[in-house]
């Protein structure tokens, strides 16, 4: 389970994230949904060390982030909103880097590695610069070593984006079978269809705030006859006069 308790982040005199009270339990996919802007991405980097919350607590599995960071960190795959880091390496040696800071055992590295990169049809490329690759290639890189050290919570920001349709497939199979183990998917996106077919329970922000934070059923019972993105755009769309 993860736990924010009063989180707040503020960019100068912006208020990013505001007063965040939020449990993800364990054996879900998690969503967030929002606007650019409203807060999903600061959320996910505070909860993988990239930003420190001005104020408030993370709680991971009963652990404190700020006293216990590096066992925290150890527990979390994490794939960024963009796959364009670390290009100056090969896939291989992106992958040995983040083999060696989780110290996985070499021949556990290239198990896992024969299966995720065989999975996703970059094995044979892995010797290549990221720098040559295209954006969906990048972004298959990024995301076989987030799960090289099969973590237990995966957090996923904007992880479809880019990858041909077999792969955002293969992708949220995993998701399915990662949580279906007890452990946990966080992930943000833009694509509502997506939201509404994977994910167990939902956070909608805005402007920094919580606004929604349930299930997909129970929000759309709230406005019967209504699509996902109707609800969704009444509740964090542009207003008039915004």
């Amino acid at each position: 389970m993860i736990e924010f308790k009063g989180v707040t982040k503020k960019y100068d005199n912006v208020i990013a994230l505001n007063n965040l009270n939020l449990v993800i339990p364990a054996g879900k996919i998690f969503g967030f949904l929002g606007h650019n802007g409203a807060g999903k991405s600061t959320t996910i980097k505070s909860l993988v060390s990239i930003l420190n919350p001005d104020a408030g607590q993370i709680i991971v599995d009963g652990k404190d982030l700020a006293e216990q960071r590096f066992l925290v960190k150890k527990m979390i795959g994490y794939v960024p909103d963009s796959p364009d880091i670390f290009l100056q390496l090969t896939a291989a040696e992106y992958w040995d880097m983040l083999a060696a800071a989780y110290e996985i055992k070499a021949s556990e590295k290239a198990t896992r590695i024969k299966e995720l990169a065989g999975s996703f049809g970059i094995l044979e490329r892995q010797d290549e610069v990221m720098e040559s690759y295209s954006h969906g290639m990048r972004q298959k890189a990024i995301i076989v070593g987030a799960l090289l050290s099969e973590p237990d919570i995966w957090v996923l920001d904007e992880p479809l984006q880019g990858l041909d349709p077999q792969a955002a497939y293969d992708l949220k199979e995993m998701m399915k079978k990662h949580v279906a183990k007890g452990k946990t998917v966080i992930f943000s996106t833009h694509i509502l269809d997506t939201a509404q077919q994977l994910c167990d329970e939902l956070a909608i922000l805005k402007k920094g705030s919580l606004i929604y934070n349930g299930t997909v059923a129970e929000l759309l019972a709230k406005e019967p006859g209504k699509s996902l993105e109707q609800i969704y755009l009444e509740l964090a769309g542009r207003k008039e006069g915004e």
